[in-house]
């Protein structure tokens, strides 16, 4: 027996297809053990040796993967071909030879996709594991885990509120934050322009101006309102006719096939996925079979992949869509180990696979991967100048004209910049000394705008740009970002969160090194080194070692006032502008004595008076232009309580805006709803919310009371230990006995797990032409599966279920049929009955009696 392992169910059910009974496909899920998150799993004193750990829940699949290599002649590692996959490959290995169930002949395979032909080809050409790429993967997980292991500390104990720091996650957080710090010192300058509206044979056009005066106008030229009218004016009294027509032929190549950061910036430009969900998705269409390998630098296709992609267009078009010679495109990938074939699909016949996400995301690499093999577009810009009699006024026109479409027939690249092109306006046909007919005179005020935020497709760009990260680890280091809460998102776009803006900064005063954008781009290189052979991965990890370890010793040992004290010193300009005004910038607004400064709290940093206690001014960190909004100024008196005499006072907390009623431990408190309009809130509100729960009567039936009061999830309703949700803090005091009951019950019928009964059909498709039972779709517990009654097949993960047609239903019925019944467990044979106990000693009675008294 054959043992193949490969990481996924999904992957090795695919595979066992193509392989003979000789053959089993077990999975590892993914990786098997990894670094134990405590000190000591990497030992820099002991030439960094590593102390692995089997995750918990994998126990059980590695010794059915144990059991199985004790019975097999020969172990096949087929895990993905990329750094990662090396790495499962040889953690398994480890493991078994550990358990000393390792098969005399390991080999490994690789395929770049889920072909019976990709997989037969690698099965007759097995080589041995790649130790230079597993040297990589454990050179960047030492140095991933010391950096966290290292830094995470000094960030806990130095600076409050912050999560955890990351080699790569840190970098692409400095560029979100920069980006911030780019917006907010933007200076907005207002400009003007003027456009001409001319028509010629029916056919309207607009020519912007060009020269005015004698002078060349650039786009920031005309900057107040009075020139622009002055030029207005001279448009008008015009007479233009056509001065100069140029025409230049363009030629347009269409881009190559997806690498993974192309593919992920492609796919949030055109279908708004982040690039977890691409990757996700995409890997789904690689276990399926339906794309070749989704991680990788590669931008070359294997010649069959390209004469079936030539074949495919010269089907779906004519013959002078298919270039004479076929396209040949070189990786920029300065690492060729890693440099795979490009995404595309496995079949270019299929032009749709599955349904929903899938099919959208198939689409798109099935258009990228095909045109990239069509004929170049060709066009024609045309340029068109019109000038006034004087020669001191001129307008241009510009436009272009496809002339043959090309790959652009097909597919057309998308842009995150997507202002408007004037070049891709139709032009009529003019000759100099035509006139065309002015229609009007437009102006319009613009002005500059800052550069945008980052949006998950320009943030990869720009890191892939860099060197930052590899493309395998984009979608996990920005999904790191958004998990920690340093960054938001808006719009589709990176916002840093004051959390995120602290901690970079940190580390641009600490650790400045070690966030730059060239050392952290060097760092990669050497890691490639060593993944290529051209570098000792122990060797690369003490270079960074010995200069990283002693800095960060060097800033645990300072106090925490003293990095507080740093970091308002490194934040004086952003935290506090200068007002224009010359007035102090530090100058406390409620005592107008006290100079505001950083300060760290226990729950992360804040601005403070320095006359405090006396004078209690507080504001949040990095309100943005160093704004008062978030400011505390101590507690706000509202009034006294008539029943008990005690003051009540607004405040600011950990959570927000809070009331409370008296001083001290035994105060009550209540928050502040956000659903509560500031105007309406005043001592009678505060008051009724200090007052809660309010009963609102006794239930009809259970004679217990109903409750109604304000919780950590918002308003609900109380009755015998069952909650309902109320829809806002104004119902807590207007809900009555009928409808409380009402929505009681409500939640009663809807609440807690349904009774368990015989599960209805997703969706029913008449009977199989072959059994005659009655077809129906399925909701099990490892996903959607099809059914007649006799024989389940699973729907593979690129099928949507709402789109599973009568003839798929069939086809996936049969062809699980064809395989013949699952493979069931063995039953343990029945336990030989246990001799009877004879009856205990009177001495063990006795014991017994003793104990109990």
């Amino acid at each position: 027996m054959q043992l193949v392992i490969v990481e996924s169910p999904a992957k090795a059910k695919t595979i066992e297809k193509y392989l003979g009974r000789d053959f089993k496909v077990l999975a590892s899920y993914g990786h098997v053990r990894d670094l134990p998150p405590k000190d000591g799993s990497v030992d820099p004193d002991d030439g960094f040796a590593m102390q692995w750990q089997l995750y918990p829940d994998k126990a059980k699949r590695l010794k059915e993967i144990q059991d199985a290599a004790k019975q097999a002649d020969r172990l096949i590692l087929a895990t993905d071909p990329d750094r990662e996959g090396e790495a499962i490959s040889w953690h398994v290995q480890e493991l078994l030879r550990s358990k000393k169930a390792l098969p005399q002949a390991v080999e490994r395979v690789t395929f770049n996709a889920i072909t019976k032909q990709a997989v037969t080809d690698a099965m007759a050409h097995p080589r041995d594991l790649d130790t230079d790429l597993i040297d990589a993967y454990r050179a960047r997980r030492a140095l991933d885990y010391l950096v966290g292991f290292t830094l995470s500390p000094v960030l806990w104990r130095k600076l409050p509120g912050a999560k955890s720091a990351g080699r790569v996650q840190s970098v692409a957080l400095r560029l979100v934050v920069e980006r911030e710090r780019e917006i907010e010192a933007f200076v907005t300058q207002q400009y003007w322009s003027v456009t001409g509206l001319f028509e010629m044979g029916g056919t309207p056009f607009r020519a912007r101006l060009a020269r005015w005066r004698g002078d060349k106008i650039e786009r920031l030229s005309i900057t107040t309102e009075a020139d622009a009218r002055a030029a207005e004016a001279d448009v008008k009294a015009g007479h233009f006719t056509v001065d100069a027509v140029e025409t230049k032929p363009l030629t347009r190549n269409p881009p190559p096939p997806f690498t993974t950061s192309t593919l992920q910036q492609e796919a949030a430009r055109k279908l708004g996925f982040s690039a977890s969900h691409t990757m996700r998705v995409a890997q789904d269409l690689y276990e399926d079979g339906a794309i070749t390998y989704m991680r990788t630098d590669g931008v070359q296709m294997d010649g069959s992949a390209i004469s079936a992609a030539r074949r495919a267009i010269a089907d779906r078009y004519d013959g002078g869509y298919v270039p004479d010679k076929p396209r040949q495109y070189q990786t920029k990938a300065k690492n060729a180990q890693e440099a795979h074939e490009a995404i595309r699909p496995t079949d270019f016949g299929k032009d749709r696979v599955g349904g929903g996400d899938h099919a959208r995301l198939y689409e798109l690499i099935w258009k990228r991967a095909l045109a990239s093999q069509m004929a170049s577009a060709r066009l024609e810009r045309t340029s068109v100048d019109l000038s006034d009699g004087t020669g001191k006024t001129m307008l241009r026109a510009t436009g272009q004209v496809v002339k043959f479409p090309g790959f652009l027939a097909l597919y057309d690249e998308g842009r995150d910049d997507n202002s408007d092109d004037e070049d891709g306006r139709l032009l009529p046909a003019m000759g100099k000394g035509d006139a065309p007919a002015k229609t009007g005179v437009e102006v319009e005020s613009h002005e500059t705008q800052p550069p945008p935020r980052y949006s998950e497709a320009s943030l990869v760009k720009k890191m892939e740009e860099l060197g930052i990260g590899r493309p395998s680890t984009y979608a996990s280091i920005l999904q790191v970002l958004k998990d920690r809460a340093y960054v938001r998102i808006e719009k589709n776009r990176f916002i840093p969160e004051e959390s995120g803006r602290l901690l970079t900064a940190f580390l641009e005063r600490f650790f400045a090194r070690y966030v730059g954008y060239d050392f952290t781009a060097g760092l990669e290189e050497e890691l490639d080194d060593v993944s290529g052979g051209r570098a000792q991965w122990q060797a690369v990890l003490d270079r960074f070692w010995r200069d990283f370890k002693p800095r960060t010793g060097e800033v645990m040992e300072q106090k925490p006032s003293e990095i507080t004290a740093a970091l308002d010193e490194f934040l004086g300009a952003y935290l506090f502008p200068d007002k224009g005004d010359g007035s102090d910038p530090r100058l406390c607004p409620n005592c107008g004595t006290g100079r505001l400064a950083l300060r760290g709290g226990r729950f992360g940093p804040f601005i403070a008076c320095s006359n405090y206690p006396e004078c209690k001014y507080t504001r949040k960190f990095a309100q943005p232009g160093g704004a008062d909004n978030g400011a505390d100024n101590g507690p706000e008196a509202m009034g006294t309580d008539p029943d008990s005499g005690l003051e009540v006072t607004k405040r600011s907390g950990r959570f927000g805006p809070y009331i409370q009623l008296g001083e001290g431990k035994e105060a009550k408190r209540s928050s502040i709803p956000k659903d509560i309009p500031a105007e309406d809130f005043d001592l009678d509100y505060a008051l009724r919310l200090l007052s809660l729960p309010r009963e609102v009567g006794m239930h009809p039936e259970s004679g217990k009371p109903i409750v109604a009061g304000l919780g950590r999830y918002g308003p609900y309703l109380l009755h015998d230990g069952k909650y309902a949700k109320l829809t806002g803090t104004a119902e807590i005091f207007e809900i009555g006995m009928n409808a409380a009951v009402a929505r009681i019950a409500d939640a009663a019928n809807g609440g807690g797990r349904r009774a368990r009964g015989k599960a209805e059909p997703l969706k029913t498709f008449g009977p199989h032409p072959t059994s005659g039972g009655e077809m129906k779709l399925m909701a099990g517990r490892f996903g959607p599966y099809v059914t007649d009654g006799t024989t389940n097949a699973t729907l593979p993960k690129t099928v949507e279920p709402d789109a599973l047609t009568v003839e798929e239903a069939v086809a996936l019925i049969d062809a699980r049929a064809a395989k013949g019944p699952a493979k069931g467990k063995k039953k343990a044979a029945p336990k030989k009955k246990a001799p009877a106990k004879k009856a205990p000693a009177k001495k063990t009675a006795a014991k017994k009696a003793a104990a109990k008294e």
